[in-house]
């Protein structure tokens, strides 16, 4: 018996009860059930050993990391929409992975046993994040092991998407660049716009406001969203490998200058609506209309990026021509 929607898509059949698989189906569902209870029980038993966190489970330290609001872990409060992201991505590409095909690989063999040392080493050194990455390479290796190259290599995007998962906390590091790189150019660019105003370190100074480009205002955590963001992006809309790298590589300038041109609209409104309405109101808002921006500049590249030039320039050569 099947049941369809009114469109004809399948919502049911009876292929799919436990008593109509036959039984190497039921062994394959055993072993996935086996190797799913495996992972949960090695990452979420044994997965931390982190002093001052009050669980063994990896994805406990994890999910803290992302609702962090005190140090750096603010910056990865997109933590939470990553998983939904690569299994969005399985989703759409199902009949593909469906209908790959499968045959055992022992370099799969080789991922697994490394990933197993990287957990064991995270462990050892007290480093979750080393053994959240030995989770991503099992995700991605056990299938490699079981189906194949041909089948792994659609699970390369999915699974590796999920770093931006993984709270990397020797990226904090960037946020005292950043905010020279904030300040300096925002320091030249007001000059140059005619508005005279001192720099002191991280500090803009002029008549009419004074601003400190502090650490939660130096762009990182609009840096790591808008990569999330651009890779997923690039995956979908580009078709070279190069120009897939160029875009989510792009997002890097777009997110700083993003952040610059925050840092000159705060001065701005502070010159013509006040200090207090521009380092209040119009600072805590001010973040969503320039990342709105920012997305514009880059749904603006990639669409550069799919012109065929040479077919444009073979175009234009023939119009050219024919009107001369």
């Amino acid at each position: 018996m099947k049941v369809l929607t009114q469109s004809g898509s399948l919502i049911w059949s009876d292929r799919w009860r436990l008593g109509a698989l036959q039984s190497y189906e039921v062994i394959n569902i055993a072993l996935s059930s086996v190797l799913i209870g495996f992972l949960f029980i090695l990452f979420h038993l044994f997965g931390n050993t982190v002093e001052n966190v009050n669980s063994s489970s990896a994805f406990v330290w994890m999910v803290s990391r992302w609702s962090d609001k005190q140090s750096f872990g603010a910056d990865y409060s997109h933590g939470f929409l990553i998983p939904f992201v690569s299994l969005a991505v399985l989703w759409h590409r199902r009949e593909e992975i469906k209908l790959a095909p499968k045959q055992i690989c022992l370099w799969g063999l080789a991922v697994i046993v490394m990933a197993l040392s990287f957990h064991w080493l995270g462990a050892k050194m007290q480093q979750t994040r080393i053994s959240l990455i030995s989770l991503i390479l099992l995700l991605w290796g056990i299938p490699l092991y079981f189906f194949g190259w041909k089948l792994a290599k659609l699970l390369i995007f999915p699974c590796s998407y999920l770093i931006f998962c993984v709270p990397l906390n020797f990226l904090d590091a960037l946020s005292g660049p950043l905010q020279m790189v904030a300040t300096s150019m925002a320091y030249g660019l007001l000059n140059g716009l005619g508005i005279e105003c001192e720099r002191v370190g991280t500090q803009l100074m002029s008549p009419f406001f004074r601003l400190n480009v502090e650490a939660p205002c130096s762009g990182l955590r609009s840096l790591l969203a808008m990569t999330a963001l651009s890779a997923v992006y690039a995956h979908y809309t580009q078709k070279s490998f190069i120009s897939k790298w160029f875009l989510f590589l792009a997002s890097i300038p777009i997110a700083v200058a993003g952040n610059i041109g925050r840092i000159i609209s705060i001065a701005l409104v502070s010159i013509t609506a006040g200090q207090q309405f521009g380092t209040g109101l119009h600072h805590d808002w001010s973040g969503y209309v320039l990342f709105a921006l920012a997305i514009s500049l880059m749904i603006g590249c990639g669409k550069l990026l799919q012109i065929n030039y040479k077919e444009s320039f073979r175009t234009w050569k023939k119009v050219y021509l024919s009107r001369s």
